[in-house]
This record gives C-alpha cells, sequence and structure tokens, in this order.
C-alpha cells in the first residue's frame, strides 16, 4: 500500500479541510516551485544580493518602491515595527528588542488585537513595540485613533484578517488619511490575502504576507512598500532579523510561487457548483445540515458550512470535530464556531477523492453514534 512521506515517518494522513493553516503545513507547494528551490538549495549566491533582487521581484506583483524578504508573516511584523522604532540607525537597530526611552507605541484597534495561533502582540514586542490600544472590541472611532498618538508614537498598525471583528472598525483609508497627517508610517498585516497590490496603493508604508498562504510558496513572507521604510526594514538584518532569517531556497520558491500565482490566479467560485452538491450530500445524513458560506472577512473564498443537531445525533459539534480530527485519517475543519454547533469545510487545499472520504467520515459518525444513542 503506497504511503506519503509522513506516514513513512510514522505520522498519521492528514486531510486539510481547514484551510491554509500553519498547525497543518500551510500550503500544498506546487511541483515546479519545488524543483526550483531544490535547484537553489545546491548552489551557491550572494545572500544580500539575493535579497535585494529578490526584493524587486517581488514589488513587480504589488506596485511598491521595494520588498524585503522574511521567513513568515509573523516575522514581517516584527522586523516592520523595529523599522518604525529604530528608523535603521545601527545603534538603535542593535539594541532591539529593548526599545526604552524611544518612540516605540504601536497603535492599533482593540479589535485587531488578534491570535493566529501566537498573540499578535508578541510579534511587535519583539520588534521593540509597546500596543496602545484603541476603542472597544466591537466599536471604534476615528477620533479614538487620532487622541492616541503622541510624540511617543512609532507607527499605526491596520490588521486585515478573518480573525478580527469584522464590525465597527475604523477603516483603512482614515488609517491612511490619520498616518500621513501625523507623518507617521501604517504598518497593514495582510497576511493571507489574495490582493497583493491594494493596500500598498491604499498608501501602506509596509505591507506584511505570507508567502505560504494564498500564494502556495514554500515557508515564507515578505513586507512590502516604500523606500525609505524597506531600507530600515532591510537594517534589522544586523538585529532582531537575524534570527528570522529565510534561507536562499525558500526566496527562490517564493519568486517562482508568486509568478504561477500571478499566470493562474484562483477563481474560488468555480467550485460554488461541486460544494452545493456536496452539501447536498452531507444534509442528507443524519443529524447534519449543510449550506454554502462565504468567508468572514469578504474574500471570494467559499466553504461547506455543517450544522449538527445533537438531538437527533447524540452527538455535539465539539464531539464530532473531535472524532474527525482523531479518526484513522485526521479530518481537519474550521472550527472556530463549534461553540454555535457548527464547522465548516474549506476546500482549497483538498485533493481529487477528499471530500468523499469526508462525506464516508461523516456517514459513519452518524451511523455508530446513532446506535449508541438508540441503545441508550
Amino acid at each position: 500500500m503506497w504511503m506519503n512521506i509522513y506516514q513513512r515517518l510514522g505520522l498519521k494522513s492528514v486531510i486539510n479541510a481547514s484551510g491554509k493553516m500553519t498547525i497543518l503545513g500551510v500550503s500544498s507547494v506546487a511541483t515546479e516551485v519545488m524543483q526550483a528551490t531544490a535547484e537553489a538549495a545546491a548552489l551557491f549566491v550572494e545572500i544580500d544580493e539575493l535579497v535585494d533582487r529578490v526584493g524587486q521581484l517581488i514589488s513587480q506583483h504589488t506596485g511598491a518602491e521595494d520588498s524585503y524578504v522574511t521567513s513568515c508573516a509573523s516575522a514581517g511584523i516584527a522586523i516592520a515595527v523595529a523599522a518604525a522604532v529604530t528608523r535603521g540607525e545601527p545603534d538603535l537597530v542593535a539594541r532591539l528588542p529593548d526599545s526604552q526611552g524611544l518612540a516605540n507605541q504601536i497603535v492599533m484597534l482593540r479589535g485587531h488585537n488578534i491570535d493566529y495561533g501566537a498573540p499578535i502582540t508578541t510579534a511587535i514586542r519583539l520588534g521593540g513595540g509597546k500596543v496602545i490600544e484603541v476603542g472597544q472590541s466591537n466599536l471604534s472611532y476615528r477620533w479614538q485613533l487620532e487622541k492616541a498618538i503622541s510624540s511617543e508614537t512609532a507607527a499605526l498598525l491596520y490588521v486585515k484578517s478573518h480573525h478580527c471583528v469584522q464590525k465597527g472598525m475604523v477603516a483603512l483609508k482614515d488609517f491612511v488619511e490619520v498616518a500621513q497627517r501625523h507623518h507617521i508610517p501604517l504598518i497593514v498585516d495582510a497576511a493571507a490575502e489574495e490582493d497583493l497590490r491594494a493596500y500598498v496603493a491604499a498608501g501602506a508604508s509596509m505591507v506584511i504576507y505570507s508567502g505560504a498562504k494564498a500564494l502556495d510558496a514554500p515557508t515564507s513572507g515578505f513586507i512590502t512598500g516604500q523606500n525609505q521604510w524597506i531600507s530600515y526594514c532591510k537594517a534589522q538584518h544586523n538585529g532582531i532579523a537575524r534570527a528570522m532569517k529565510i534561507g536562499k531556497e525558500n526566496m527562490v520558491g517564493l519568486v517562482m510561487a508568486m509568478e504561477r500565482y500571478q499566470a493562474h490566479q484562483p477563481d474560488w467560485t468555480q467550485q460554488l457548483p461541486e460544494l452545493k452538491e456536496i452539501a447536498q450530500k452531507i444534509s442528507t445524513i443524519a443529524g447534519f445540515q449543510a449550506d454554502i458560506e462565504q468567508d468572514e472577512a469578504g474574500r471570494a473564498i467559499y466553504r461547506i458550512r455543517v450544522k449538527v443537531d445533537p438531538s437527533q445525533l447524540g452527538l455535539n459539534a465539539v464531539e464530532v470535530e473531535e472524532l474527525l480530527r482523531t479518526g484513522e485519517i485526521a479530518i481537519y475543519t474550521r472550527h472556530y464556531f463549534l461553540h454555535q454547533g457548527v464547522f465548516s469545510f474549506d476546500p482549497r487545499a483538498l485533493k481529487k477523492g477528499d471530500f468523499a472520504l469526508i462525506v464516508d467520515r461523516l456517514q459513519e459518525i452518524s451511523r455508530l453514534s446513532g446506535a449508541k444513542h438508540a441503545a441508550n
């Protein structure tokens, strides 16, 4: 029986129906991208020259003046904050993350203070930043953003993520206007976003992306934006960015993945007919009702949302999710709303035949729990 590389290492097979998630290795990298990565890994190169060239190539896709490649988006946050705090001064770069006595306050919305597997505040502090929250978790105003700015402010930070509160937040255009009025940089965390140009075009100073999410690149990230601020990011290579460096092979892999992404940008709406068909099949299984939902942050990404009926199934959504995840084949769902009796299947990372296995597993759970429920 054929086994994949992880099974040969003694690990179980995984069906990733949760999306581009770090805990599952984020993305499936295309063969041609990995071929370029392997070629780069076998050769030597002047790293500083490669960093500059990769930055130029990234900028062709983002419309920015320059870009700086990082090990991941989280590293990008720390480095961008460090750039704002140190302005590239060598002695200050060497001091970080100790920023005592410097203008180090990073102003952000309370509704944007998220945990993406680690608190965003941790990345900010690694860059020498001190978090200043604005507004409440569910509501904020531009005047609150304005009032929070002082001589101690290093930058504004705007987070675009499905993890954020999606209502009642100050708009990006207001962040841009406030930053420009006060002559301070605006950092945008757009880690999983698919539009590589929107935030640069909107006027952000530094925009952070993950390479491994929308782009399906090997583990990587980048900061793209204005020349001045990207030069300050590059200065961090002699400071905290040393611990966040990315290898030559993944730099090349990122560039190749970006080229592939631009040539084959996915249209997730094409998945809708299949998703509706699968949702109908799931809805025929006792204890489950399925429909289609769009991404929480408004991206054109569509998923199957499954609602569990405990009275019919004899199990609640938390128990069903655990059975899916801990089975012989681990099936991972999007489970942010389990407390509401709901989980979702994200199709973007699924392989041919995965949905059939998912439906079979739901049928098995329904059959076995139904027999147990009837026995009780």
